[in-house]
């Protein structure tokens, strides 16, 4: 038992003690130089990661920077284009764009065989005129 215990000394280390805590400053001290070599490591890995982003972040600058000279070159014919897009767009809304493909549908229907028969008989009548040109009249035998 110790006799300055309660008087608010500190107490003196044993024997036993001391040696147990030179064992383990002994043993940290042995495992140092690996915590350093891993330390080495980290600060060498952590070295290429920031140049590997230092490069990416570079690289993205640069694409950056083309974007936005796409963008200036861009801008001026696109925002051109606004009022026929929009005017496009009025005449798309308007509800007889609606009826488009059934009124081709009704002219490829109806007007394509009349057209054809009407061609045809324009032919028909080529050839006819074109027989009776040919053809000497009874009076103008002489010229």
């Amino acid at each position: 038992m110790d006799p300055l215990r309660g008087l608010g000394m500190p107490r003196i280390p044993g024997f036993g003690e001391l040696l147990s805590l030179l064992q383990t400053q002994t043993e940290a001290l042995a495992q140092l130089p690996r915590t350093l070599s891993d330390l080495n490591g980290t600060v060498r890995e952590l070295t290429e990661a920031t140049t590997k982003a230092h490069a990416t972040i570079a690289s993205a600058q640069r694409i950056a920077e083309r974007l936005e000279d796409l963008v200036d070159e861009l801008e001026e014919p696109v925002r051109a284009l606004k009022p026929g897009i929009e005017r496009v767009g009025r005449v798309l809304d308007d509800p007889v764009v609606d009826t488009v493909p059934d009124t081709l549908r009704r002219i490829q229907q109806d007007l394509v065989p009349l057209i054809h028969g009407l061609r045809v008989a324009q032919d028909r009548v080529g050839s006819v005129t074109g027989l009776l040109r040919r053809r000497p009249r009874d009076g103008d035998e002489d010229g």
